[in-house]
């Protein structure tokens, strides 16, 4: 009787809602369980079934481990399901009613020790290249700046005697980001010792970094420099262009930077988004304690 219903749920959600073959297979895989645990517990129809059973369910999956995340899919899928049981009248009651959905886990940025972005900042060759990819890490430590608005910038973004930088984030928003002593020579030596001679025959360029070959820099050019460089400096942490900005962010809040600065400089529309590097801070000083109390 349970798998009537089900196979009659399937067949709407794939002809009358054309729901594609990776959102079924979601739905199947976690209804299969659902209905599988229903009939074990010797449930004959679907109006049987009320609130406090998939709430066992619920904490079934829980503890097998399941993440908020994965839960929060499976309450959504059987929620649909009970929808349609009401709707198709196979049911009398929403047995989904006043369940909460679990908050997803955020999960914790990675981000470099203050040390570790020495060794990774230590670049002190005088080729063009290594004088432009020391500015360009340099830049993106001291301004948090995304990968895609960091070769997005262009010459006239900066204003070097004022100590900031220009930038266009997410939605085109324009932001104002201040930019420290380092960055500064750092960016004054690449565009004195460097740039010119990546230019080549490209004289009217205005993106500010460039490739060998005198164009733009791309995203997945950085990405393979950063990795070079990650791995010359023998760090062995998975590091990505995000990791530079996590780590501005987290060393500003951890030497007592306003949260709202933060936000400014990072480009959030919202705060509770910049929050997340509170939780960092957090859990650096809940290991800080384990650490060294005595009686920890």
């Amino acid at each position: 009787m349970l798998n009537h219903a089900y196979n009659d749920f399937f067949h709407y959600l794939q002809v009358e809602r054309g729901l594609s073959d990776n959102t079924l297979i979601s739905y199947k895989r976690d209804l299969n369980r659902y209905t599988e645990k229903m009939t074990k517990e010797k449930h004959s129809t679907w109006n049987e079934i009320h609130r406090v059973d998939i709430i066992n369910f619920l904490y079934q999956l829980r503890d097998e481990g399941k993440s908020a995340a994965t839960i929060a899919r499976t309450i959504s899928s059987i929620r649909q399901f009970h929808h349609f049981l009401l709707r198709e009248e196979i049911v009398n009651h929403d047995a989904t009613l006043h369940i909460e959905t679990p908050k997803k886990e955020r999960k914790l940025p990675d981000t470099l020790s203050v040390e570790e972005v020495d060794k990774l900042l230590n670049i002190n060759g005088t080729t063009p290249l290594d004088i432009r990819n020391k500015a360009m890490l340099e830049l993106m430590y001291a301004t948090g700046l995304r990968v895609s608005e960091l070769v997005s910038l262009k010459t006239d973004d900066l204003h070097l005697t004022m100590g900031f930088v220009r930038c266009f984030g997410k939605g085109s928003k324009e932001r104002i980001v201040p930019l420290g002593d380092v960055a500064e020579k750092a960016v004054e030596n690449y565009l004195q010792y460097s740039r010119q001679n990546l230019l080549k025959k490209n004289r009217d360029e205005r993106v500010l970094f460039l490739n060998q070959h005198g164009r733009p820099m791309t995203r997945q050019g950085f990405w393979k420099i950063l990795k070079k460089l990650t791995t010359n400096a023998h760090i062995t942490k998975d590091i990505t262009p995000h990791t530079l900005r996590h780590s501005f962010a987290t060393h500003l809040l951890e030497n007592g930077a306003d949260l709202r600065a933060v936000q400014e400089m990072l480009g959030h529309s919202d705060i509770s988004t910049t929050q997340i590097y509170t939780h960092v801070t957090k859990t650096r000083l809940k290991d800080m304690y384990k650490s060294f109390h005595p009686r920890a």
